[in-house]
């Protein structure tokens, strides 16, 4: 997985990109992330692909938050509309979601910042999901290991912390890297959790999960982490 940030590696074989209604992901970002994948709006998404002139292959949604005159846009533009119900059980993300194949790997940028509840649905819910995904702006990056998972992170650009933040209850054998406080075969625990604000001393970090779900998550913006601690 290439992202500006950093290449995960094992790399996936077929990538897709959803962008959400949340934080809206800076634009020159976001275009290099598009390049080469297959792109769905998810309700508010539709505002930056309209900006950017960017035809996504779908848009999702309830259509609460989004510009009507996004959805005229792609409408004008022969985007195929997958239109939801505003009362519904499932947010406009997890109905995305199902585009995703159980062997490809899915970005979803526009899932931080907003409204809490949605980006803790969408981030246990990705952590769960048959297949890989990649929550990612210029901002923040988080992906999920689980047991028995190995991964290799090169960073083009170091993050100002590294947090391992448990999606199970326990994530047994939990082995960390070339990070200042480095874990080996440790134990997590998702009702306590202790593995917060680490420090990346190389840029190449490997990280592995014996057992449960973890998520790994980068900070990339000094000032927003600032301002997120005031």
């Amino acid at each position: 997985m290439n992202l500006p940030q950093c290449e995960i590696q094992p790399t996936p074989s077929r990538e897709i990109l959803f962008i959400a209604g949340g934080r809206v992901p800076n634009s020159d970002w976001f275009k290099k992330v598009a390049q080469g994948r297959k792109i769905f709006a998810v309700d508010r998404g539709i505002e930056l692909c309209r900006a950017l002139n960017i035809l996504p292959e779908m848009l999702i949604g309830d259509f609460d938050s989004a510009e009507s005159s996004a959805v005229d846009w792609a409408l004008s533009k022969k985007i195929p509309v997958e239109r939801h119900p505003v009362d519904k059980d499932l947010t406009d993300t997890q109905l995305a979601l199902k585009f995703a194949e159980k062997n490809s790997a899915a970005i979803i940028t526009g899932a931080f910042g907003g409204r809490l509840d949605h980006a803790f649905s969408t981030i246990f819910t990705c952590a769960h999901f048959p297949a890989k995904i990649f929550l990612a702006d210029k901002r923040e990056i988080i992906f999920y290991v689980k047991g028995g998972e190995s991964f290799s992170v090169n960073f083009f650009q170091k993050p100002v912390a590294l947090s391992l933040l448990p999606m199970s209850e326990i994530c047994r054998g939990v082995t960390i890297k070339n990070v200042h406080w480095e874990l080996e075969n440790a134990t997590l625990a998702q009702n306590f959790p202790s593995a917060v604000s680490n420090r990346v001393e190389s840029p190449e970090v490997q990280i592995s999960v014996g057992g449960g779900v973890l998520a790994f998550y980068c900070c990339f913006s000094e000032f927003f982490s600032r301002e997120s601690s005031a």
